[in-house]
């Protein structure tokens, strides 16, 4: 893992709220870094309700939260160069971001697998294709994008 995640032993419960209010500006002396998750997955691939795949994202050396399907969080943070990781599954990224005071950073993780059914009804199976990507999203496009998401809200389990 790179420095910028946290202990890779630690997983999350994470729980969404639909419709939730719009995210509030960053507290005085802050900036504001929102991750954003969307998936696009076809039906029959996944776990069907078996597992609980999630994104992961820390700051400094720290696991900060983690979103599943299409969802955010935010994260007020103090100014200058902040290490950022994300982690989905196997796909691991860092990047360092510098933050000004009474800014918003939104940064996404788009997660787009892509599944073909073969064999039959009795005993189906899947080839997938995953492709996953790390970014930091323009003002427009995070605000549109935390709009049509749900709020992340996840607990750490040690």
């Amino acid at each position: 893992m790179p420095d910028a995640c946290g202990d890779d032993k630690v997983r999350f419960e994470v729980k969404l709220q639909k419709d939730p209010p719009a995210p509030s500006d960053p507290a005085p002396g802050k900036a504001q870094i929102v991750f954003i998750e969307t998936s696009k997955k076809p039906a029959a691939i996944g776990c069907m309700g078996r597992c609980n795949n999630f994104t992961r994202f820390g700051v400094d050396g720290a696991w900060v939260g983690a979103t599943k399907d299409n969802s955010y969080f935010t994260l007020s943070v103090g100014p200058g160069v902040h290490h950022l990781c994300a982690v989905l599954g196997k796909e691991v990224d860092a990047e360092a971001l510098t933050v000004e005071v009474g800014k918003v950073y939104y940064f996404q993780v788009n997660y787009n697998a892509e599944g073909t059914q073969y064999g039959n009804a009795r005993h189906p199976n899947y080839q997938i294709e995953k492709n996953v990507d790390f970014s930091l999203l323009t003002e427009d496009k995070g605000k549109y994008l935390v709009k049509v998401s749900d709020l992340s809200t996840a607990t750490p389990k040690y």
